[in-house]
């Protein structure tokens, strides 16, 4: 689809999609604390509005926190979307659909404002307080839209003429209305305490509901049905009519994805007796169901393509199921997702020091496996035009153009959103939270800015790789001390040699596609005698390992040989140089990664003997 730009300056359209996105991230959190608070016991830690007791002073106990927490946010969602409205009225005068959806949220979060004050000063009724999320919902809603205005509708939007509204955006439309009716009803039954009137899932307690109370349960259960059949065409629709087409596709698989999370996470919740971590994921995943959901829909509504064009999509011959599914599989890059995993269930087991059960073992790999091969698909997706310049890269599924960019990208967020709720379901929360931070930090701050950015890029961005050790730590034990950042450090500082190793191999590839790799930016020599002063770096945090009792005598003895085999590599890129060189201390260093972790499981292993 074309993009448009509105009539005005680039600086003030751009300042106008950041107000408008501080808004909706904004209303986001104010819809999740608020969810929070109103199934938690913090609306009664601070029953006064808009202080608590009159007191100016931030509460000292969670639930006052919660509370004040919540109507901050609140605040500011509504100062955030005040001015965006403003700005984009000042600078957008023509865009008067995108003025209206603003100036119509703001309406609906100043009354939502006098429902949440009367929802604590007075009786707080179930429906005043599904009133109060529906309005909230409604704000989000149209300040996604506007969002999505400001980046794609044309600034003749006003003057075009009717269209005829596709098939597909009326099962979208239709979908919306569902989610729409499943998150005010699931409200409802938390706020009215309904919900524990059928107990288990997905029946009540193995059968029918026996009371009223336990058929409005079921209704809310049933809803979620109907949604889950229409998400699911939904879903299939796109990939076989929205394949070119980014924002519809990702929207779609991301609302499957999130659908699936949230009837997890929501049955885990019944079932281990309503955790707050899981209460206030489940918010989370329901905003964040609507939110997608309204993007998908606007997106549609508002798309240029005519109904030819849609046809002709769909025409298209795809390829054969084999041949799609090994490209989709390319795009894990899964030899690196294999040695990720080597340090991950390393992480799990000097953690326990104990091997871990098979089914800890079994949900955090699959979990790891998602997240490392989403990422790298993402890393694909935004690096597809480099990838054509370099011989190494060219013939992957994006560049070669077997798949099309937004399938790949699709396909990569798609991944690793499954990866956190996997996790966060039957792992624990901190080992999905570090999974997550690891894909941000390799997607956004590597592949993004750092990889172009700087000749240290590798160095930085090696921190994302080093995130799966402590990813198994956490699962193994529930939490990190000071032992796990050990192998932190140690892939951290096995990184840098490893792929500059690799960008001596490939450095003219590098040169092409205008990436700073050190090779390219400070020459050969120097590469390769950073390359010898990282592995020295890294054989001493092995050794030293030992005298910090993290390790024992197995590891010692190995890390010994280990070391002495990797600096020997090293050493003969250091005072001979050549591509054969190179690449022998790339495959060696891969190697000896996985070798050094399998010792460091020996040895946690051999310990307890």
């Amino acid at each position: 689809m074309d993009h448009y730009p509105l009539v005005t300056g680039k600086r003030d359209v751009a300042r106008s999609r950041y107000w408008i996105l501080s808004a909706a991230i904004l209303l986001f959190l104010a819809i999740i604390v608020g969810n929070i608070n109103r199934v938690s016991s913090s609306a009664a830690a601070c029953p006064d509005w808009p202080t608590c007791f009159g007191q100016l002073t931030f509460p000292s106990n969670l639930g006052g926190q919660i509370a004040v927490l919540h109507r901050l946010l609140s605040a500011a969602g509504l100062l955030a979307t005040g001015l965006a409205w403003g700005l984009t009225r000042a600078w957008h005068a023509d865009q008067t659909r995108l003025t209206r959806l603003l100036a119509a949220s703001v309406i609906l979060l100043l009354v939502q404002t006098v429902l949440g004050a009367g929802v604590t000063l007075g009786e707080a009724t179930p429906a005043l307080g599904g009133l109060h999320l529906m309005l909230a919902l409604l704000a989000f809603s149209l300040t996604l839209v506007g969002l999505l205005a400001a980046f794609r509708l044309p600034s003749n939007m006003d003057t075009r003429p009717a269209r005829t509204i596709a098939p597909f955006s009326w099962l979208a439309l239709a979908t919306t209305a569902v989610i729409f009716a499943l998150l005010v009803s699931g409200a409802l039954l938390s706020a009215g305490g309904i919900g524990s009137a059928c107990g288990g899932w997905p029946l009540c307690s193995g059968g029918l509901p026996v009371t009223g109370a336990g058929w409005l349960a079921m209704g809310h259960r049933l809803i979620t049905l109907a949604a889950g059949i229409l998400i699911t065409i939904q879903f299939f629709k796109a990939w076989r009519g929205q394949r070119s087409q980014p924002v519809e596709l990702n929207a779609a698989t991301g609302v499957m994805i999130l659908l699936l999370g949230q009837v997890l996470v929501g049955a885990l919740k019944v079932t281990r007796g309503f955790p707050a971590d899981l209460i206030g994921l489940h918010a989370a995943s329901a905003a964040g169901l609507l939110g997608v959901q309204v993007v998908l829909t606007a997106a549609a509504v508002f798309s240029e393509r005519s109904m030819a064009d849609a046809q002709a999509e769909v025409a298209l011959p795809l390829a054969a199921f084999r041949t799609r599914a090994w490209d989709f599989f390319l795009l894990n890059k899964p030899i690196i997702v294999a040695l990720l995993l080597v340090t991950t269930y390393a992480g799990m087991v000097v953690g326990r020091k104990a091997v871990p059960g098979l089914a800890l073992t079994a949900w955090t790999m699959l979990g790891g496996a998602l997240a490392a091969g989403g990422s790298s698909a993402l890393n694909q997706y935004i690096d597809r035009e480099l990838d054509k310049k370099m011989q190494r890269t060219a013939k992957r599924p994006l560049p070669a153009g077997r798949l099309l960019p937004a399938e790949g990208l699709a396909y990569g967020l798609g991944a690793c959103l499954l990866s956190f709720f996997l996790l966060a379901g039957f792992v624990n929360l901190l080992a999905a939270l570090l999974s997550l931070t690891g894909m941000i930090y390799y997607v956004l701050i590597y592949s993004i800015w750092l990889k172009h950015a700087t000749v240290q890029n590798i160095v930085i961005g090696g921190g994302a790789g080093a995130i799966p050790p402590l990813v198994g730590w956490a699962a193994a034990t529930g939490g990190l001390n000071v032992p796990s950042f050990f192998l932190f450090a140690l892939v951290f500082l096995w990184t840098p040699a490893h792929f500059w190793a690799l960008a001596l191999v490939r450095q003219k590839d590098y040169a092409r596609g205008g990436v700073p790799m050190l090779p390219v930016v400070r020459g050969e020599h120097e590469t390769r005698r950073q390359i010898f002063i990282y592995t020295l770096e890294l054989v001493g945090l092995t050794l030293l390992m030992p005298l910090f009792k993290i390790t024992g005598s197995v590891f010692l003895i190995s890390a010994g040989v280990l070391g002495l085999w990797l600096l020997h590599a090293a050493y003969r890129v250091l005072r001979s140089g050549g591509n054969k060189n190179a690449h022998l201390m790339y495959r060696y260093s891969s190697m000896y990664l996985a070798f050094i972790f399998l010792a460091m499981m020996i040895d946690a292993l051999f310990s307890r003997i």
